[in-house]
């Protein structure tokens, strides 16, 4: 069976080419094989593949950037999921899709279940929410995953943001009334494999199945306690030398960092459908932030 992936060198991309491998023959492509701003490049890459199952990890990310630039994150955000959500119908495979938590708009004072109105606040999540009804509006089988707060040892990240502050700065301010779960890459594939494995990569859905899925870790934070984490656990992992300490880490509100794009201000989502369906429990992300941060020691330090 052939899988294709795309965006193979993100931070979830690069987890999915080991959690997918066991599944079948994976076609890992990155940017240079496949732009997702270009319909006609999308289309002919899925038809040289013919894969059973598309797994789109791929997106515009730079969520203040994209406030400036509507048009091509729209077309890498919903256009192309359109596009690959009618190939997947052609095919008859299974489109794998990964969403956000910025589809609400942050105002609910619990845990998001997928059922709650959206509500999208910026242009990054007005353009993802419309990824996700173009492949439900396409017809086909698919698997949407909302996450949340994504970091990992590949791409760019908030870990490596605050570690890279830590070493230039001595004191910060970070947004302490936002909060969310912090989510490792490596987690989201896992889940993803298992999903694959447990729906026999998709053919025990009914025909034009969507299913519409919370993925990620346990124990949300605010931001602010997330960088006072990484510090914590910086400082007790050989290698890392910080001019920064956890406790010069200042708690600021949303207005006093003014940001181009609206930020939803509860970023968490109940994961209780996904943990049910696949007999799965949520763990903490510190653990995974740990292992991480360890493998960013070992490479800084030239092993």
């Amino acid at each position: 069976m052939s899988i294709l992936l795309l965006g193979k060198d993100g931070q979830v991309g690069w987890q999915l080419q080991r959690s997918l491998a066991p599944h079948g023959k994976v076609v890992a492509c990155g940017r240079a094989e496949c732009d997702l701003a270009d319909p006609d490049q999308i289309r002919a890459v899925v038809r040289a593949a013919r894969p059973a199952v598309i797994v789109n990890a791929t997106a515009y990310t730079a969520v203040d950037k994209a406030e400036s630039e509507p048009d091509l994150a729209h077309r890498i955000n919903a256009e192309a999921p359109a596009v690959l959500a009618e190939e997947a119908l052609r095919l008859d495979a299974l489109l794998v899709h990964y969403s956000t938590d910025y589809v609400y708009d942050g105002r609910k004072a619990s845990a998001y279940v997928e059922s709650d109105p959206t509500a999208p606040q910026s242009v990054y999540g007005h353009t993802k929410l419309a990824g996700e009804d173009a492949i439900r509006a396409a017809g086909g089988k698919s698997l949407i995953f909302r996450t949340s707060w994504v970091f990992g040892a590949r791409g760019n990240n908030f870990v490596k943001t605050i570690l890279r502050l830590a070493r230039e700065r001595d004191s910060l301010g970070v947004v302490d009334d936002q909060v969310g779960s912090p989510t490792p890459a490596a987690l989201i594939a896992t889940v993803s494999g298992i999903a694959l494995a447990m729906t026999r990569c998709g053919q025990r859905l009914e025909k034009g199945e969507n299913r519409l899925y919370h993925l990620a870790a346990s124990n949300p934070v605010s931001w602010h306690a997330f960088a006072t984490t990484i510090l914590q656990l910086a400082e007790q992992t050989p290698g890392f030398v910080l001019r920064l300490k956890p406790d010069a880490i200042r708690a600021i509100t949303t207005p006093e960092y003014p940001t181009p794009a609206t930020r939803p201000a509860n970023s968490q989502l109940d994961c209780s459908r996904l943990e049910s369906d696949f007999g799965l429990q949520m763990p903490d992300w510190r653990p995974y932030l740990a292992r991480m941060l360890q493998l960013l020691a070992l490479k800084q330090n030239g092993y």
